[in-house]
């Protein structure tokens, strides 16, 4: 086969099939065939023996390391060469955004490249790679998800990645603007905290303010799950930004503000039970 491909997967979580073995034997496979379909120096039957060495024990998370760090092995020293032939070897973009099932983990090595290795600049020959990282990320992020990668970035350079963060909001693609409210949550399930927006989260409300009345529902549940973040160190900074939006509301913000305050509503805080009450939508 000639053209790049990923590996079948479920479309959900199975009971007794736990994600690690999402990246076993034919994801390696699979990355070891799209990289040599653009880069011929590629060793990929090697590849594959060093990144499935030892990988029983290791999680979904840590076997994306993994692969990474064996790409790293194999792949040029220069991380902008590098990441060329990473992009290069990608499937075409996602099409939708709900029901794309679990055969997007496919790409979690790569944005692991990314969070690993693309804000050194010693890894690109002394340049600065930040261009590089956030170029990766932004087609990376239409295959998969870079919520992951873009929080190193965000901890070491947050200035930057806001700034560029902040334009991507109006960007067309869906997968691009959730990158905005889902990479840049406080306490992101499964994923590095920001300390930073734990205790002061005003520099991302912005980008939250734009979002809340995005046309894709993708975006908004992304929205109110980065409320729901916040809420649990600010809660009250939270209340005040669903009253403010509860003013002449659709009923798509009813929606999204009622999803932000579930697990204070869940704790009976009297505040989170008011106000997703007077958010209930009218059949």
């Amino acid at each position: 086969m000639t053209t790049p491909r990923i590996p079948a997967a479920p479309k959900s979580i199975q009971k007794g099939a736990p994600l690690k073995y999402l990246l076993g034997q034919e994801a390696a496979e699979c990355l070891a065939h799209n990289i040599s379909l653009v880069h011929t120096e590629f060793d990929g039957e090697l590849f594959c023996r060093h990144a499935l060495a030892g990988i029983e024990p290791l999680g979904i998370l840590e076997r994306g390391r993994k692969f990474a760090v064996v790409l790293h092995q194999f792949l040029p020293d220069e991380y902008e060469a590098a990441i060329d032939i990473l992009l290069a070897s990608l499937t075409p973009p996602l099409s939708n955004t709900e029901d794309n099932g679990l055969e997007v983990f496919f790409y979690l090595p790569h944005v692991s490249f990314v969070a690993e290795y693309g804000l050194d600049i010693g890894n690109n020959n002394g340049r600065d790679p930040f261009e590089i990282s956030m170029k990766a990320q932004y087609e990376l992020t239409k295959r998969f998800s870079s919520e992951f990668s873009i929080r190193p970035f965000l901890i070491q350079a947050q200035e930057r990645t806001l700034a560029r963060l902040l334009e991507w909001v109006s960007d067309p693609d869906p997968h691009v603007r959730r990158l905005c409210s889902e990479g840049t949550r406080p306490r992101l399930p499964w994923a590095k905290r920001i300390p930073s927006f734990i205790a002061n989260p005003s520099p991302v409300l912005p980008m939250l303010e734009i979002l809340k009345d995005d046309q894709s529902l993708y975006v908004r549940r992304s929205v109110a799950n980065h409320l729901g973040d916040i809420a649990k160190d600010h809660p009250d900074l939270v209340f005040g930004i669903c009253r403010r939006w509860l003013v002449d509301s659709s009923d798509d913000m009813k929606w999204l503000i009622r999803h932000a305050l579930r697990h204070p509503a869940r704790k009976k805080d009297e505040a989170a039970l008011k106000i997703r009450a007077a958010a209930k939508l009218r059949r």
